[in-house]
């Protein structure tokens, strides 16, 4: 997932949400204390994840790894679903499922953070290149958050009751993963859960903090294929071509009206022309163009709008210049997009309300809803309508974005080659955040 954010000059605090009661003090206690405990393996474990980074769809030690931490903790664990996504069940006793979900794959990108644990591991991409492999979007931090949060609740397994399962997913980097799992029935190996959570880390929120959205979260996703067609010819007689190069740039300069002239001001969307690739010389003129898109936005109404526009556009200016039906240009979109996330406005508000009454005020952070994509958001599985909820994790010390400020300078965003949070902060709030969601939403009491 790509995360792009202004540099943040201020928080925004809760001030509206009802407070909700913290697990006891006794159980918060408790998860610390294991977490203090634990930290040397988790901190080995992120460590050895984070110089051992897999592709998408490539996560097959990753995976046995994450499979072999559950297993010693005692979860039934099945593996290979949907390629190299797992799931560990552990089942203490009648009462809520709950899901915690956890993204596996890494990024094509060489880490330039200078960390004495920086990545230096090379893989195949999907087209066949050999590249650089870096954690830059901290699925990394994702997975011993998850181990830990393992721990901490086997440890506690006599301070609640119902199922736990802990799902292990592939390919999130490229929205695969997800859809993968579900169609090779997750949920015939899994019960369907009463809830599923999850968190992600933030590039710019301070390690120690947590940033939530009521809602909308995170948009819609769509990567579109467009080949534009034309007659090729000699690069000096452009007059007797039809220029697919030109005809292109004139659909790249229309697309960007889409948003401004066609979608509603109120309306987030994102229309982004990725790639454009076409010809092979300087002196021809080539017969067709491809082009890839990125396609943002919340309601499947704007979706779909925007999709018929680029349509119409890419149709009319083919016929304006001249093509034939049979030479207008071919659109597709990728299978499977993703699905806008978000989050249920009820478990939103217990868990906020928790984790206010747990961590402070002070380290809650309400953030803006992004255009980035998560397919966590599947997990919400719309014909059974299962609550979701996504939170941003703090990576960074104060002291870096006070630096950062001070100069006048951005911060690494996710998905860049710098990005390095501060792992012990950052996993013991991860491990304490999830530990206590998932006591609180096992509580018979609270539900």
């Amino acid at each position: 997932m790509k995360l792009f954010l202004p540099f943040l000059s201020g928080f925004l605090f809760i001030t509206a949400l009802s407070p909700v009661s913290a697990q006891t003090p006794q159980d918060i206690q408790k998860i610390e204390t294991l977490t203090n405990q634990a930290y040397p393996q988790l901190d080995a474990l992120y460590k050895h994840l984070h110089q051992n980074p897999e592709l998408s769809l490539q996560e097959q030690k990753t995976a046995a790894r994450l499979a072999s931490e559950l297993k010693t903790l005692g979860f039934e664990v099945k593996e290979h679903i949907g390629g190299h996504g797992l799931v560990g069940i552990l089942r203490n006793g009648p009462g809520p499922t709950v899901l915690i979900r956890a993204d596996m794959d890494a990024l094509p990108l060489e880490e330039k953070t200078g960390l004495p644990y920086a990545s230096k591991a090379r893989g195949v991409n999907a087209a066949g290149n050999e590249v650089n492999v870096m954690h830059a979007c901290g699925h990394d931090i994702h997975m011993t958050v998850f181990v830990g949060t393992a721990r901490a609740l086997v440890g506690l397994k006599d301070r609640w009751k119902g199922t736990l399962v802990l799902v292990g997913q592939p390919a999130e980097e490229n929205g695969l993963g997800a859809d993968r799992m579900l169609k090779d029935g997750l949920f015939d190996y899994a019960p369907v859960p009463d809830y599923a959570i999850a968190l992600h880390d933030n590039s710019y929120l301070p390690a120690g903090t947590i940033g939530y959205r009521d809602g909308a979260m995170m948009a819609s996703v769509d990567m579109m294929d467009i080949t534009v067609f034309g007659q090729g010819g000699h690069g000096a007689a452009p007059h007797t071509t039809i220029d697919p190069i030109v005809l292109s740039a004139q659909m790249v300069m229309a697309f960007q009206t889409i948003v401004s002239r066609t979608i509603s001001p109120i309306e987030p969307a994102v229309v982004t022309v990725g790639s454009f690739h076409g010809g092979t010389v300087h002196n021809i003129i080539p017969d067709e163009v491809k082009m890839q898109l990125t396609l943002r936005s919340y309601s499947p109404e704007v979706r779909q709008k925007t999709i018929e526009t680029i349509g119409r556009i890419s149709e009319n200016l083919a016929r304006a210049a001249g093509l034939p039906a049979d030479k207008l240009p071919v659109i597709s979109i990728r299978e499977p997009m993703t699905p806008a996330t978000v989050n249920d406005p009820a478990l939103t508000k217990r868990l906020v309300g928790l984790f206010r009454s747990t961590f402070g005020e002070d380290k809650l952070v309400e953030t803006e809803p992004y255009m980035v994509g998560e397919d966590f958001s599947r997990f919400a599985l719309e014909n059974r309508r299962v609550p979701i909820f996504m939170f941003w994790l703090g990576t960074l010390s104060p002291a870096t974005i006070q630096e950062a400020k001070a100069k006048g300078t951005q911060l690494p965003s996710l998905h860049s080659p710098l990005f390095a949070p501060v792992p012990e902060p950052t996993i013991k709030t991860g491990v304490k955040a999830m530990s206590v969601a998932a006591l609180h939403l096992f509580d018979k009491q609270a539900n």
